[in-house]
């Protein structure tokens, strides 16, 4: 059994194709399931089900599939145990972010980030907090960026900074003539929320009663669905098709000509999410994580804790 076979069968077991996991590994076809077989004999089970326009994993294989992804990233912890004693800012880091934090905060984080650790560039995945915390616990990431709460077994989390929520607005609508925004003034408002699986749908939800209330009861009214980003909830709010809250760093005006949108801060005390850093205990590069920490905590759309 090698660690290669390994990698085969975990990336296999995600593509459900061996020419895709092929290319993923780059090997060929033939190279890669003549490993898999291999393994498969070593073991006396079979691992995957393989139909004409299928593969899948057998129950047995799911669970050495789990196995296997730890056992690779056992290995990836030893390789980087061997490197403590190099310099930990010279090699890229695989960090994560929710896809309502990364677009907003990458742009202001990453410059702060090339003074302070110049010779560590970031390979960034832009994801829900589910797939985050699985990426982060398998080892495809090093380290993620989301809201909390957040929860996992050994792994650590260190709060970055309060970010507020605003409502945006289209240009002429009524409650613009305000200069803050009471939660309980939009219960007559066809409130836009991003899809399922995004937790900022759910802190949302949970600024006021009326909110969830309009959620609830007027879903027929609302677009918003598995995929939806804050962009599109931006576009439809200056089509004139409702209102909706971002977060305040979600919040900039300038695609559009003005007149278009506005936006407006809630009355104190304003709703507010937490960001976070959340890494494995395990994880031996924690110079590489306070420098991501540094530079996030320098950007000026951030209100540091």
């Amino acid at each position: 059994m090698t660690l290669n076979e390994l990698r085969y069968v975990v990336t296999l077991a995600e593509e459900q194709h061996f020419g895709r996991a092929a290319e993923k590994c780059f090997v060929s076809q033939p190279t890669l399931s003549i490993a898999i077989k291999k393994l498969e004999q070593e073991l006396d089970v079979s691992l995957f089900e393989r139909t004409r326009n299928q593969v899948c994993l057998t129950p047995v294989g799911q669970q050495i599939a789990q196995q296997a992804r730890k056992v690779l990233s056992g290995a990836l912890e030893i390789k980087q145990l061997a490197t403590q004693g190099q310099d930990q800012l010279a090699s890229p880091l695989k960090v994560g972010a929710i896809l309502t934090v990364g677009p907003y905060l990458f742009p202001f984080c990453i410059p702060q980030l090339r003074a302070i650790a110049p010779k560590m560039p970031l390979v960034i995945e832009e994801n829900y907090t589910a797939v985050l915390r699985k990426q982060l616990r398998d080892g495809a990431l090093d380290v993620i960026i989301i809201a909390l709460p957040f929860s996992e077994p050994d792994v650590i989390v260190e709060p970055l900074y309060d970010e507020r929520f605003v409502v945006l607005l289209p240009a002429d609508h009524p409650l613009t003539a305000k200069t803050e925004i009471v939660a309980g003034e939009l219960a007559d408002e066809n409130i836009l929320f991003l899809g399922g699986g995004h937790c900022f749908r759910d802190q949302v939800l949970a600024v006021d009663p009326v909110i969830q209330y309009s959620f609830e009861h007027r879903k027929e009214a609302m677009l918003g669905g598995e995929g939806s980003s804050i962009e599109t909830l931006r576009h439809m709010v200056a089509s004139g098709l409702g209102i909706t809250i971002l977060p305040a760093s979600a919040a900039d005006l300038s695609n559009y000509q003005a007149g278009m949108l506005e936006v407006r801060p809630f009355t104190a005390p304003e709703p507010t999410r937490t960001i976070a850093l959340a890494y494995r205990a395990s994880f031996t590069r924690r110079e590489a994580v306070m420098a991501l920490k540094q530079a996030a905590l320098l950007c000026p759309l951030n209100k540091p804790q």
